[in-house]
């Protein structure tokens, strides 16, 4: 049937150009436009039979793609963005989707025994983290031709590229394909910024730290702070909304001794000496943060759209959120998921195919749009569910600068140990800024 369809397909080509060319001849054409009517209809018919050969050639082509999904309905989801690609690819490329279970993060070490034993994996979701094992033996694809190749590579931003390729440790380099992402921003209470006297969200990281200290309040005269400015994250996890203090003042991840950094500790501790977070900030990790805003105890605290729902659902239109605001410097934690396609992937061409219609094809919209993760399109993010949402606004905002602590072999030990340990430390006096910096240093680039 389809070559029948594709003759037929040619042949009207053929006969509409011959008919051109005979009423052209009827009007008294000249022998030279008519000899050039008749060679452009050789050309479109030559252009016609190749789309056609190329159809007719196209090999069938199954791509296996593992994946994990956070719930059943995720999952559903993800069936149905294979079946419409299938559906609707018209490249004669199969995918077969297999789930697996996250277990915990077990999900890497158990991709990479298998495909160290030998697994057809072709493409998998991926988190960054994994990626230098996985590269240093030699089992990721360098993606990096066929993104440079893609008509669509400028619908992602250029720091979303750059995270990726920092993740394998080689700039020349990209092993990883974005996907979706979800980006740290600043909640905050409207009616506790009015009682404040604030009138519009910072837009510099100087006037964030005042309108901390601003919506710091003893709202019945008491004497006593009933409303905290800000909530800090002092326990595991606190260093991701920590880091964007120490880029404020112009630090960075690379030299957490320079001045700019151990200033940007010092802010930290002196939000905390000073009273304008609540007192238990040392140990407060997620679920004490998001209590303490929800209660009204804090005027703004640091997390992404996964908290958005409920806070709607308690503040109704008295909850907004605004991207952390720059400094000398800007940084805001990004949280990723992206896919990787294996160096031993026979069809790499048809399996690109696949990771480009989940980063900027109609796979792109139905994900995010049913999981409310951040898009990396661009085009998708001017979407009217994105625009029209205020906290995923805030988080394609930052897009631009959002980012990773580094990938190390001491990452793990350092944020669940080391930096909780020293910053309560220097939250309490019990060593200095610099002092911090220095063993935070050492411990993450150093060991």
């Amino acid at each position: 049937m389809k070559k029948r369809l594709l003759a037929k397909k040619v042949t009207a080509i053929a006969a509409t150009t011959a008919m051109a060319v005979s009423m052209l001849a009827g009007c008294g054409s000249s022998k030279t436009e008519t000899t050039a009517a008749a060679t452009q209809a050789a050309a479109e018919t030559k252009v016609a039979e190749t789309e056609a050969a190329k159809e007719e050639s196209a090999e069938p082509v199954t791509i296996k793609f593992q994946y994990w999904a956070d719930n059943t309905d995720y999952s559903a989801l993800m069936q149905d963005i294979i079946k419409k690609f299938n559906d609707e690819n018209g490249k004669g490329i199969t995918v077969v989707g297999e789930e697996q279970p996250w277990d915990g993060g077990a999900y890497a070490e158990n991709l990479f025994n298998a495909k160290m034993g030998g697994s057809d994996v072709d493409v998998s979701t991926w988190k960054l983290t994994s990626t230098p094992l996985f590269a240093n033996n030699d089992l990721l694809l360098d993606l990096t031709p066929y993104v440079d190749a893609m008509d669509t590579k400028a619908d992602i931003d250029d720091n979303i590229y750059s995270v990726m390729r920092e993740a394998g440790g080689d700039d020349t380099k990209m092993f990883v394909m974005p996907w979706n992402i979800q980006v740290l921003y600043v909640y905050y209470r409207p009616s506790i910024f009015e009682k404040a006297g604030i009138t519009d969200v910072p837009k510099t990281y100087e006037e964030f730290l005042e309108d901390v200290k601003k919506c710091t309040l003893d709202t019945d005269g008491d004497g006593k702070t009933d409303v905290y400015g800000f909530g800090m994250r002092g326990a595991k996890g606190g260093q991701e909304p920590w880091g964007s203090f120490i880029y404020g003042e112009g630090g960075s991840f690379e030299d957490l001794t320079s001045a700019e950094s151990v200033k940007g500790m010092q802010d930290f501790i002196d939000l905390y000496q000073n009273g304008y977070v609540p007192s238990t900030a040392t140990s407060d990790g997620f679920n004490e943060i998001i209590a303490n805003f929800q209660s009204g105890l804090t005027a703004m605290t640091i997390h992404h759209t996964g908290s958005s729902a409920k806070m709607e659902e308690i503040f109704g239109d008295d909850v907004s959120a605004f991207a952390f605001p720059a400094g000398k410097g800007q940084w805001t934690s990004m949280g990723d998921t992206e896919t990787v396609i294996f160096s031993s992937c026979k069809n790499p061409d048809a399996a690109f195919e696949w990771c480009k219609y989940l980063a900027t094809g109609e796979g792109q919209k139905m994900w995010c749009e049913g999981t409310g993760n951040v898009p990396v399109s661009k085009t998708v993010a001017q979407g009217d569910y994105f625009q029209s949402n205020r906290f995923m606004k805030a988080s394609i905002e930052g897009e631009g600068y959002a980012g990773i602590l580094p990938i190390r072999d001491t990452t793990t030990e350092w944020i669940s140990n080391l930096w909780p340990n020293t910053v309560s430390q220097a939250l309490t006096g019990a060593i200095s800024a610099e002092d911090a910096m220095k063993t935070l240093q050492s411990g993450l680039w150093e060991n």
